[in-house]
């Protein structure tokens, strides 16, 4: 079995209302196989539904997302705020982000990550043919510490997680 993992090329600046499985069908130029796992960042998801806000409504965003804050800390003249947002995800800011999005706007995750893959998978099966997964990742910083890890926080032909309890 042979692995890889390869960037598409050619994906523009996603907007509201854009086709994401189209957008991926065309910049992977017939180049999916049966089998393949598709990754999308939940910023394209994020910006394709319209989870965009203006900037100065951050603080309300990270409140209405969050659904318990695990801790706070000052750092740099503002408080940086650890909780965990209604999907669950433990993360600084309930995942409320201003990068990679235009100047002015902040990202809120997707309403529903397994949804969004089971839409954009069932999308790319019909057009395709192929047996195709999905994973939405969201790269998480690691509050106080240097780093970032990127996490699947959506799923859709993947299968993610055996449930062995009472086994």
């Amino acid at each position: 079995i042979e692995f890889g993992v390869r960037a598409l090329a050619g994906i523009p600046e996603v907007a509201r209302g854009d086709d994401l499985a189209e957008l991926i069908l065309t910049a992977a130029a017939d180049s999916l196989n049966d089998g393949d796992i598709v990754i999308v960042t939940s910023k394209v998801v994020s910006k394709a539904e319209g989870r965009i806000r203006p900037a100065e409504e951050r603080e309300d965003a990270i409140r209405e997302e969050t659904v318990r804050v695990v801790a706070t800390r000052e750092r740099d003249g503002h408080t940086v705020r650890i909780v965990e947002n209604r999907l669950g995800i433990i993360a600084a800011a309930a995942g409320v982000d201003a990068s990679n999005t235009a100047a002015g706007t902040i990202l809120l995750l997707p309403l529903d990550p397994d949804a969004s893959a089971r839409q954009i998978a069932q999308r790319l099966r019909v057009r395709t043919g192929l047996r195709l997964g999905v994973l939405i990742t969201d790269t998480l910083g690691r509050p106080w510490r240097v780093g970032q890890t990127d996490v699947a926080i959506g799923a859709a032909g993947v299968h993610v997680i055996d449930d062995l309890r009472g086994v």
